[in-house]
Parts: C-alpha cells; sequence; structure tokens
C-alpha cells in the first residue's frame, strides 16, 4: 500500500466550472499528479466509504472495468470520503483495488462534485467533460454503466 501526497492540478478538468488544488492522499494505486496524464483519457471518478453497503458490490465491477478498459484508456479513480482513514484501509483489505484510491480526508472533492449518497460516479470524456452521473450501484444496471464507457472511448 502506498501512502503519499497528491495535488491535484487537474481539477478543472475533473469539476466543472472549479479550478482549485485539492489534496487528497494516495491509498492504492499509481498517483495521477498531472493534466497530460488525463489528456485523451476517459475519467471515471467513485466516491465511495468504507459503510457503504453498495460500494462492496462495486469494487469488483471497478476492478473488472479497470482491466477491461484500461488498455483502452479509461483511469478509474476511486475517492474515497471516510473520516477515518483506517476505515478506508480496512475495507481496501477485505475489497482490494486495482485503480487508483485516493483519501478525501476534508470532503473538498465530493463538495465539489456535489455528491448526495454513496456510492456516486461520474464518467469525464476525453476533454475533461463530466458526461455521465450515476448514484448507488446496480447490477442491473452494469450494461448501461458499461455502454457509456464504451462510447466515450469510442469518440475522438
Amino acid at each position: 500500500m502506498r501512502f503519499g501526497v497528491l495535488i491535484v492540478l487537474f481539477c478543472s478538468a475533473l469539476v466543472a466550472g472549479n479550478g482549485n488544488a485539492i489534496e487528497l492522499t494516495v491509498l492504492e494505486g499509481s498517483p495521477v499528479s498531472s493534466m497530460q496524464q488525463l489528456e485523451g483519457k476517459v475519467v471515471l471518478v467513485d466516491f465511495w466509504a468504507s459503510w457503504c453497503g453498495p460500494c462492496r458490490k462495486s469494487f469488483p465491477w471497478l476492478n473488472q472495468i479497470h482491466h477491461q478498459y484500461g488498455s483502452d484508456g479509461l483511469l478509474v479513480l476511486a475517492v474515497n470520503e471516510d473520516q477515518d482513514r483506517a476505515e478506508a484501509s480496512r475495507f481496501l483489505a477485505q475489497f482490494p483495488a486495482n485503480f487508483s484510491v485516493l483519501y478525501d480526508q476534508d470532503g473538498a472533492l465530493a463538495s465539489d462534485y456535489q455528491v448526495m449518497g454513496m456510492p456516486s460516479s461520474y464518467l469525464i470524456d476525453k476533454k475533461g467533460n463530466i458526461r455521465f452521473r450515476h448514484q448507488g450501484f446496480k447490477q442491473a444496471d452494469v450494461a448501461k454503466y458499461e455502454e457509456h464507457i464504451r462510447q466515450l472511448l469510442a469518440e475522438e
């Protein structure tokens, strides 16, 4: 497990209308530290918490789509909203992530995204625009989510 600090300099691409830098801690995976790492990528930003039941079901799917579409240009960033980082670490021990997991200690990024519930995911196109929002996670909606991912990956 990696612990480090990530200054999100690319928030203008992730957060519509807000160019503020936000400090996040990397819990798992590789840090994303520059806009160049996002250029031309489809980004799925998933907000989650250890106490969230549907999050336990979404993590295996996030691993699957990361594996399936990562080489096509999908970047999965999961943003934890627990107040106690140890709770997030316990969750990750039970439900490992093969994608980048960030810790939003102050809830700043969740506030910018106006997250209303857990999990909430935002699918961002290659130009940095939020194109799809999904609140909650239902296995019955997976085909629709993956259709959105494929649609954005196919765009120029």
